[in-house]
């Protein structure tokens, strides 16, 4: 412990920053904005070029990994196998971790399973929810990220794999609340200042949170549960931070993400938010400082005569009079703008709109 002038002890405080991320899907179109004829390969770094500053930012950028990366064939809906590349663009771009367990993670069975956690792997990308086996779920389902005196874990788990069974040995991590219950108990032996359930849940295109989010939620909580984060219904549903009475515990719940990068271009879907949270200890108590979200939205450039892919931050270009966009773009844009406040500003608890104000 330091000392001030006076010779007093003083308290020293260590922060751990935190960015949260919805879906990152890979439909066709996608894939073939991706494609670049002179490399003869493909190429994601201009999808989150114009909002790295924000990705690069926070100690860890957590994100969920809604596709398989099981190679060629590379295909969108309804069993998706994108390119490595999309993987590779995540890390240049500032993404640490991506979560796996989700309805599209048997889409290419055993092999897809196994090849996605072989490419993050040789990327150096954290990750947790899928497994190649009973021993690696045994040793790696509570991923542990820990950084400037803060040890903060991840579990994530999902509702189910579209009816397709997981393939032994491998493991996809579901939704049994009575085993994430166990989990959460087991991560209390590991010293942990904060614990993180990621989950996909929920009921697609709803903007609000079911009953048996809310339920499950509740219990996670009770059972030592710090902050929860949602994903699947590809829509944005609301967010909320608690403290108890007491100050003996807070909660941060964020029910839906919404989607990070899509070629959904139905209204609300068409964007999503990322949250920040910033962790602070102490005299070794551990607090949610500071919790906020951006905005962010799926812009479709033409570039060089091709459709392309890029996400935005929303105030960003809503400040900069939506320079470069199209009428038809403006409109969509301003009423994702619309939607997304006139939800979050009336259904979020203690958890508001952060500054997001880039250079387009």
């Amino acid at each position: 412990m330091a000392s001030n002038t006076f010779g007093q002890p003083t308290s020293k405080t260590d922060t751990l920053s935190l960015l949260f991320i919805g879906d990152i899907m890979g439909h066709d179109s996608q894939i073939n904005a991706a494609f670049n004829k002179e490399l003869d390969g493909y190429d994601y770094n201009g999808v989150f070029e114009k909002i790295k500053p924000i990705l690069q930012k926070p100690d860890f950028a957590i994100a969920n990994l809604e596709v398989t990366l099981a190679g060629p064939p590379f295909k969108g809906y309804p069993q998706f196998s994108s390119p490595d590349e999309l993987a590779v663009a995540c890390q240049n771009n500032g993404i640490d971790v991506l979560v796996t367990a989700n309805n599209h993670s048997c889409d290419r069975r055993k092999s897809g399973i196994i090849r996605t956690l072989d490419a993050l792997d040789s990327l150096n990308i954290l990750h947790t929810g899928t497994f190649r086996n009973a021993a690696e779920h045994e040793s790696n389902n509570l991923l542990i990220l820990n950084k400037n005196n803060i040890r903060v874990g991840l579990l994530n788990y999902t509702y189910g794999t579209n009816g397709i069974p997981t393939p032994a040995p491998t493991i996809v991590n579901r939704i049994d609340w009575k085993n994430i219950a166990k989990d959460i108990e087991a991560s209390k032996s590991q010293n942990l200042d904060k614990l993180i359930v990621f989950l996909h849940w929920g009921k697609e295109y709803q903007s609000q949170p079911s009953t048996d989010q809310v339920d499950l939620a509740n219990y996670l909580f009770s059972n030592g549960a710090d902050i929860i984060i949602g994903s699947h219904p590809h829509v944005l549903q609301k967010m909320e931070y608690r403290k108890s009475l007491d100050n003996s515990k807070e909660t941060f719940i964020a029910y839906s993400l919404g989607n990070f990068v899509s070629n959904q271009r139905v209204r609300k879907r068409d964007g999503g938010a990322m949250v920040e949270l910033t962790l602070t200890k102490t005299n070794e108590v551990t607090n949610i400082e500071k919790s906020g979200y951006h905005l962010i939205w799926v812009h479709k450039p033409v570039v060089n005569g091709k459709s392309s892919f890029q996400i935005i931050a929303a105030q960003s270009y809503e400040q900069n009079q939506f320079e470069g966009m199209s009428p038809t773009q403006v409109d969509q844009l301003k009423l994702f703008i619309e939607d997304s406040r006139q939800l979050l500003n009336s259904e979020n608890l203690e958890v508001n709109e952060l500054n997001s104000n880039l250079k387009n």
